[in-house]
């Protein structure tokens, strides 16, 4: 409790949070109250920002604002739900094999030693381009199912140097099964640290997101920034000098990567003895 009071006395970490919570907020109402179509023509294309068009059209004469905040909403869908499947696989994997350690811990570090030789983003690519249609929920799992390894991992380590705690042993010698441990008497003492898991995991999620979708693998049922950038390169926007239809959704990825980053490590330096600074 007093490293969460601690936590809500950081100006950072309440600048990163704050900042990440408007992007949610104005990415979720206003999809629901706006009346403007987000996939109709309704203008010229490349109309630049107007009254009617507040950040102006692409090139098929779309509503460019319309289009960022529905594709903000539909990005951070993507990057939670990547998130959460990522953290649960990971944490479930890694928290199992660091308790029993032996083969299972074995297998668990050469999966993720796989993964650092073979970078995830070429996987993510390779299964994304095998598949025809590809929702938003489907694109979020196949995220998560690539970048899970390095999070069990990271789990793994934490339970191995937790597992031999007395309260672990007491825990044993009373007849508590191998799940009763895990999940009440290991799982409670890294919750922060899978806390923080998660934001790196939801951060990568949106911008592996935004990579595929600039490759033309994203979501076919949505549209989401990195589509807005693809549909900007492939219409020379950028060359033509239509700075209204590409750099709107570059700065929204970029300060929803920065406020997380923020996030992350204010709670690093809160939770983490070894950066904690003596009071």
């Amino acid at each position: 409790m007093k490293q969460f009071k601690l936590l809500l006395k950081s100006p950072w970490f309440v600048f990163g949070a704050a900042m990440f919570l408007l992007c949610i907020v104005v990415g979720v109402i206003y999809p629901l109250v706006s009346h403007t179509d987000p996939f109709l023509r309704n203008g010229v294309p490349f109309d630049s920002p107007s009254g009617q068009h507040w950040l102006g059209t692409n090139g098929e004469g779309q509503d460019m604002f319309s289009r960022l905040l529905f594709g903000l909403r539909s990005s951070l869908f993507v990057g939670v739900a990547a998130g959460i499947f990522a953290t649960f696989l990971g944490t479930f994997i890694g928290i199992v094999g660091g308790y029993k350690g032996g083969i299972l811990d074995n297998a668990l570090t050469l999966v993720t030693n796989l993964f650092m030789v073979i970078p995830s983003i070429l996987v993510l690519i390779l299964i994304a381009n095998s598949i025809e249609k590809r929702s938003m929920l489907l694109v979020a799992f196949i995220i998560g199912a690539t970048t899970w390894p390095w999070t069990a991992r990271a789990v793994s380590a934490q339970t191995s140097s937790l597992k031999n705690r007395e309260h672990v042993s007491l825990a044993k010698l009373n007849g508590y099964g191998i799940f009763s441990i895990l999940f009440m008497q290991i799982l409670p003492y890294i919750m922060s640290y899978v806390f923080m898991v998660f934001i790196i995991q939801m951060a990568t999620g949106i911008l592996e997101e935004a990579a595929i979708s600039m490759m033309g693998l994203g979501p076919y049922d949505s549209v989401t920034l990195g589509q807005i950038i693809n549909q900007s390169q492939k219409t020379e926007a950028f060359t033509n000098g239509n700075w209204w239809v590409f750099m709107p959704a570059t700065l929204l990825i970029t300060a929803l990567q920065f406020s997380l980053y923020i996030v992350n490590t204010s709670m690093e330096g809160i939770f983490n003895p070894r950066l904690r600074k003596e009071e």
